[in-house]
């Protein structure tokens, strides 16, 4: 129960909260209904920083969600073409994680990190189409037991300015480890074959725990 109300913190988010409490503390100095603002958005800053475990299914013929928030899209596409995949079709999830969502990214399926690419870009609306292709972005490839690829992309949002990658190429991941984080309002897409989506557009996706696809 304690660490529902007090989950753990990311270490992104250490450095956050002391300049936010510290803020705190000078704004009550000028004006206690500041003060109350500030504390308010230290709260905030914590539980946006939060980084509580999860319990994912450890099954090869499921993929569970990368991220937490608001499932965009379930639509076939070509791959990204960053990884030279753009003549190759998957199918694709999106998930828009806003500023209350954990931002805590993990990885779909069990498998070795075969690729890490960082691609500069714009800070559109995480929501927006365009933010795929014309928006900073992390792409991992992830290798499974049977060969194939299954990638997942951090895409920064309006608000973002930091993709942080927790992982590295040629690592051996289990399902549902954690891969990085997005600060501040962010998208993650994912592109697997040979998996049939379980989900649809509009429902709330669970980091870790909520089934996405099954072969």
């Amino acid at each position: 129960m304690i660490d529902k109300i007090f989950p753990k913190l990311h270490n992104e988010g250490y450095k956050f909260l002391i300049i936010f409490g510290l803020g705190t503390i000078i704004l009550n100095l000028i004006n206690g209904f500041l003060g109350f603002i500030g504390l308010v958005l230290t709260v905030w800053c914590y539980y946006f920083f939060r980084d509580p475990e999860r319990i994912s299914i450890d099954d090869e013929n499921y993929l569970v969600s990368p991220a937490d928030g608001l499932i965009l899209k379930v639509e076939d596409a070509n791959g990204p073409k960053e990884l030279n995949l753009e003549n190759k079709k998957f199918k694709k999830i999106s998930i828009f994680m806003n500023v209350f969502d954990c931002h805590v990214n993990r990885t779909p399926c069990s498998g070795k990190v075969s690729e890490i690419l960082y691609k500069p870009g714009k800070f559109f609306n995480a929501s927006l189409d365009k933010a795929s292709e014309d928006n900073e972005r992390n792409y991992y490839k992830i290798t499974n037991s049977s060969g194939e690829d299954v990638i997942v992309v951090q895409i920064a949002g309006l608000i973002a300015r930091r993709i942080v990658t927790e992982t590295s190429e040629n690592k051996e991941l289990k399902q549902g480890e954690r891969i990085g984080m997005i600060r501040f309002g962010s998208r993650a897409d994912i592109y697997f074959e040979n998996y049939n989506p379980l989900v649809k557009v509009n429902q709330k996706a669970i980091a870790g725990e909520t089934l996405l696809a099954k072969k």
